[in-house]
């Protein structure tokens, strides 16, 4: 019931004029971004990060939420009319999707990927109203050798999932973490890592950071190196689903959620695995009649189950980010820059210092969730006219963007060099397959991490010793070795197994 009071207090807040409007100029913004092939939700929140200094928190953090879903939302458009997946949890959708639209169905490709995402979104964030409460009011018992533990899962985590390998990914790991430590030390008040440079004695912004990586690094690796792409597009058919796609869509909806769900709320890779598990499942469990659709016309449970499975998956990253402070996707670590930038940090306490904010956010995805589904299924014709847009124009407006919002922030000619330096270096990045989101939560969760290591051994009486005397912190370090070890154990098992006479 408690839960129940917290969210109506969160809907008062969210449904405020104010809030709704920033919920659909989010919700507007993320599907349009997601329509646009090569400009995913982390690109488009980054670049977007530096409005968060003059909006209200609440708006700041409904505006972006919006944005990511969205964006999730848009990206089966790209997939299903160009083969031209905006995001990776798109890509099973183009598969299927795409050869109905071949077949003159692509109004029904779209149709279930609206409303499945729809679907999917709402009950999953029944699942966030019900369990983030819960998983923080365990956290909130945790100490500081609990939290220090907690961090280092987190950068664990982070670095072996979001990118293709483990090794490139600890290195961005480290290297957000030594730009995390540039700046006056909490304690002693000496300067650090700072050349010099009276600019740097705060420290660099995450906010700067993120714009440079992602916003500035995508769009002049799109120029540099992906060079100019010739796209076919299929013909739009009227979104329109018979009876039949009904009868086969909205148990395929249901399974995806199901399986999408749990795999946001751990740090799994994205919702790559989910989508995958879910067209397989939706492959394993057709009919002979139906299964022939698959790969040849087009099946419509091939775009269903995947999409419902991609929404699901990406609304459940909530839960760790909020509950825990562990962002399990990219545009998640960029979302926990934005909190940041507020001098919020996401976790055990956020739900009581900022229980207000949080439920808000809640309620704003039920409501994003309908203003999506309006969205998409009447203004499609709108999305697809954004296809036409030429590259050169969308990278010129994103340079443009994100240098006037970050010269805005301070109004710093340092901040512009240190921007556009901090995208070469993210091209560098991008060219030898070096993942960007452990370099952001590096900066974020480093200085955090080093006052929790500081006080837990203040704790111990300078003894290591104190994180395996405690049974969470043990726990927690011995999750740490599994996810470290266990993937490539079943790799050298697996590897090494002898194949079947």
């Amino acid at each position: 019931m408690d839960i129940l009071t917290q969210l109506l207090q969160g809907f008062s807040t969210a449904a405020t004029p104010i809030n709704l409007l920033w919920c659909l100029i989010g919700c507007t913004l993320g599907t349009a971004v997601g329509v646009l092939p090569g400009i995913g939700p982390a690109v488009a929140v980054a670049m977007l990060l530096p409005i968060t200094a003059q909006v209200e928190v609440t708006a700041s953090m409904i505006f972006f939420a919006g944005i990511y879903y969205g964006a999730m939302y848009g990206g089966s458009t790209t997939s299903i009319l160009l083969n031209t997946p905006g995001e990776a949890g798109s890509m099973i959708t183009a598969m299927e999707g795409n050869k109905m639209a071949k077949s003159g169905r692509a109004g029904a490709a779209l149709a279930t990927a609206a409303i499945g995402s729809f679907v999917a979104g709402s009950i999953a964030t029944v699942g966030v109203t019900l369990f983030a409460p819960i998983l923080a009011n365990f956290a909130i018992k945790l100490g500081p050798p609990e939290y220090f533990c907690l961090m280092l899962l987190a950068f664990v985590t982070v670095s072996s999932v979001l990118g293709q390998s483990t090794l490139r990914g600890i290195v961005s790991l480290f290297i957000g973490l030594a730009a995390g430590l540039i700046g006056m030390d909490q304690i002693s008040g000496q300067a650090r890592y700072t050349a010099g440079v009276s600019e740097l004695l705060d420290g660099i912004e995450i906010v700067l950071v993120a714009v440079g990586l992602f916003a500035v690094a995508e769009t002049l690796y799109a120029v540099l190196y992906e060079g100019k792409t010739v796209e076919t597009q299929n013909q739009l058919s009227n979104m329109h689903m018979g009876k039949s796609d009904w009868r086969r869509s909205w148990p395929a909806w249901l399974r995806g959620t199901a399986i999408g769900f749990p795999f946001g709320t751990i740090p799994a890779g994205g919702s790559e695995i989910p989508t995958f598990l879910s067209y397989a499942t939706e492959k394993k469990l057709a009919s002979e009649s139906i299964k022939k659709d698959f790969g040849t016309v087009g099946a419509i449970e091939g775009v269903a189950g995947p999409e419902a499975a991609n929404n699901a998956a990406v609304t459940a990253t909530l839960i760790p980010l909020l509950t825990l402070g562990i962002p399990t996707s990219t545009t998640a670590a960029i979302l926990l820059g934005a909190f940041q930038s507020y001098g919020i940090q996401p976790g055990p306490q956020l739900l009581q210092s900022s229980a207000s904010l949080v439920w808000a956010l809640i309620a704003s995805l039920y409501i994003g969730n309908v203003m999506l589904l309006v969205l998409n299924l009447p203004l499609v014709g709108i999305w697809v006219k954004l296809l036409k847009i030429p590259k050169t124009y969308l990278y010129a407006g994103i340079l443009i963007f994100a240098t006037v919002g970050v010269y805005g922030m301070r109004q710093s000619a340092f901040d512009l060099v240190l921007l556009y330096a901090i995208g070469v270096f993210g091209v560098v990045m991008r060219r030898y397959d070096f993942p960007a989101a452990p370099v952001v939560v590096g900066m974020i969760l480093g200085p955090l991490a080093e006052a929790q290591l500081r006080n837990a051994i203040a704790i111990g009486e300078g003894k290591w010793s104190v994180f395996i005397e405690r049974p969470m912190s043990l726990t927690l370090l011995i999750i740490i070795l599994l996810v470290l070890f266990l993937p490539r154990l079943f790799k050298l098992l697996t590897k090494n197994k002898p194949l079947a006479s």
